[in-house]
C-alpha cells in the first residue's frame, strides 16, 4: 500500500489535523521510505534505536509510534539522532508518529480507552491541556476500590510506580489522563473527583494529594499509553489488512 494512502487513513482515524496547534509534537510520517510502499507496519509507544532494529528484524517498512522523534524544535543531526535518523533510511523503514492525537481520540485513544475499560459509565471529556480537553471522566456503575479497577485495567502493582490510596474506599468517579500528567490531578480535585488514574506522579503532588483526599493510581507512563498503539495496530489489521506487529519495550517508567 502506497504510504500516503496509509497516511490518509490514520488522519481519518485519528484527530491529528484538529489538535495541530495544541502538540508541540510532529504529528504524522516523520521519516519516509524509499519505495513508499508498506507491507507492514510495526507498532511501539517510544521511537527509539531498538524499537527501530526491533521492527527491521521483524521485516516491517513502516514503525508507528506514540512517541516521535521530532518535536517541533530544530535539532542538529548529528550524534544519537543521526544514528536513530541512518538507521530507518538504511532499512528503509518509514516512521509515523501520532502524540496528542492518540491521546485524546475519543474511540482509539489512550485515556478513552482505560476510562471505558476501568469500568466508568457515562464518559465525558475531562482534564483541559493547552485549551484541549485530551482525558476523559465518568462515573462507576457501583462503588468501586482500587485494587477492583487495577484488576480491571490488568494492571500488576509490582510493575507500577505507585497506588496513593488517600481517598474514599469505593470510588464512585474518575479522571483518566495517561503519560506525565500529574500536574492535572489539581483539575480532579478541583471537581472533586474520587480516583484519578494517569502514568508518572511526582513527589511535589503527593501532599496534595493527601490532603485533598483523592486516591490516584500511576500505572507508569509506558504502561498507560500502549492502548491507543494497540488500538491503532487492530484498525489497520481490521481495515487495511496490512501485516503487524507490536514491540514491547516497557521501562517501568
Amino acid at each position: 500500500m502506497h504510504i500516503k494512502e496509509i497516511d490518509r487513513f490514520f488522519h481519518e482515524l485519528l484527530p491529528i489535523d484538529s489538535l495541530k496547534k495544541a502538540d508541540s509534537a510532529i504529528n504524522g510520517l516523520q521519516v519516509s521510505n524509499k519505495s513508499e510502499k508498506v507491507s507492514k507496519i510495526a507498532f511501539a509507544v517510544d521511537a527509539s534505536l531498538e524499537s527501530f532494529k526491533r521492527a527491521a528484524q521483524s521485516g516491517a517498512d513502516m514503525l508507528f509510534v506514540h512517541h516521535g522523534i521530532f518535536w517541533g524544535t530544530e535539532k542538529a543531526i548529528i550524534g544519537d539522532f543521526f544514528n536513530r535518523i541512518s538507521f530507518l533510511v538504511e532499512n528503509n523503514i518509514a516512521l509515523y508518529a501520532v502524540h496528542l492525537p492518540l491521546d485524546a481520540c475519543p474511540v482509539t485513544g489512550n485515556n478513552s480507552s482505560v476510562a471505558r475499560k476501568a469500568g466508568l459509565d457515562e464518559i465525558e471529556s475531562f482534564g483541559e491541556y493547552h485549551g484541549v480537553k485530551i482525558g476523559y471522566k465518568g462515573i462507576f456503575k457501583k462503588p468501586t476500590g482500587c485494587d477492583e479497577v487495577l484488576a480491571a485495567l490488568g494492571f500488576n502493582t509490582a510493575d507500577m510506580l505507585a497506588v496513593l490510596r488517600f481517598g474514599n474506599e469505593n470510588c464512585k468517579s474518575a479522571a483518566v489522563i495517561t503519560g506525565g500528567a500529574c500536574r492535572e490531578v489539581e483539575q480532579a480535585i478541583d471537581e472533586n473527583i474520587d480516583l484519578y488514574i494517569t502514568g508518572e506522579i511526582t513527589h511535589q503532588i503527593y501532599h496534595q494529594c493527601l490532603e485533598a483526599e483523592i486516591n490516584v493510581i500511576s500505572a507508569g507512563h509506558y504502561l498507560t499509553e500502549t492502548f491507543g498503539v494497540k488500538n491503532v495496530k487492530k484498525a489497520v489489521e481490521e481495515k487495511l489488512s496490512l501485516e503487524t506487529c507490536f514491540i514491547d519495550i516497557p521501562t517501568g517508567l
